[in-house]
């Protein structure tokens, strides 16, 4: 089994990790875009032809399954890369956890890029799932960008200055960009200290996205088999090595334990 991720950069390290946690002997192609990230700036025809470039030199590799491991791309890509790619690769998109954290009623702070904060789709999910908890979107202006670089400093700022707007007596944080993920536990030392040591729940998506794969391919979760899986890294179509920032995350880290090149 192969299961094949993109994204425009590392925001794909959390879902990978997730694959390889719940099926260990899988193997991984990983998809980005050194040379055209960030995507979020970009106009959304522009962005889909880079997303369809990369969805291409990952389908080009023969995978199962193919994850959109980017918010921003499943927003404005992926119909066409289910277009291009179904039914021959069946395409996961990656949505925001905005559902789950309101299923009990809450105070939901929705953590994401200030392109997605009040933005059609963001505040569709809102409307469809979200009517019955008082929620508060959350701009994380350039914490995506400092975790792609891995500036602790930067990711540290970021942080603080979106946990300033985060309600103190939140009761669920939905994790909105890929990215965020990778630095989840900073994201909670700053709300511990906002809400008096009252933990929210947290809700990313990369767990119920490699779910989803999975479930799309017919397999169960096998956490048990050994750790066979091989990884191939493509960035911008070309094979290569993971980038050395990946080494600065855990999920890189136990992607890198399964003998891929970081360079």
């Amino acid at each position: 089994m192969k299961i094949a991720l993109m994204d425009s950069g590392i925001g794909l390290l959390a879902a990978a990790a997730a694959v390889r946690r719940l099926r260990p002997d899988a193997d991984l192609v990983v998809s980005s875009d050194p040379d055209g990230m960030p995507w979020g700036p970009r106009t959304p025809a522009d962005l889909t032809e880079r997303a369809l470039a990369v969805a291409r030199a990952a389908a080009a590799h023969r995978p199962d399954a193919l994850i959109v491991a980017c918010n921003t791309a499943t927003v404005h890509a992926l119909d066409a890369v289910r277009a291009e790619l179904e039914p021959g690769i069946p395409v996961i998109g990656t949505v925001p956890a905005i559902k789950p954290a309101a299923a009990a009623g809450g105070r939901v702070a929705i953590w994401a890029t200030p392109a997605t904060t009040g933005s059609t789709y963001q505040r569709g999910l809102i409307r469809d799932f979200a009517t019955g908890a008082r929620v508060t979107e959350v701009p994380c202006p350039g914490l995506a960008d400092a975790v792609e670089q891995a500036d602790d400093a930067a990711v540290t700022a970021a942080v603080a200055a979106a946990a300033a707007l985060t309600p103190a007596d939140v009761t669920d944080v939905v994790l909105g960009c890929t990215h965020y993920e990778l630095v989840e536990g900073s994201i909670r030392a700053a709300l511990a200290a906002r809400t008096q040591g009252v933990e929210p729940i947290y809700h990313g998506s990369a767990e119920p996205v490699a779910v989803q794969a999975l479930r799309r391919l017919g397999v169960l979760p096998e956490p048990g088999l050994p750790r066979t899986g091989r990884l191939v890294v493509l960035r911008s179509g070309r094979e290569g090595t993971l980038p050395a920032a990946a080494l600065a995350y855990a999920e890189g880290r136990s992607l890198a334990g399964q003998g891929a090149p970081v360079g």
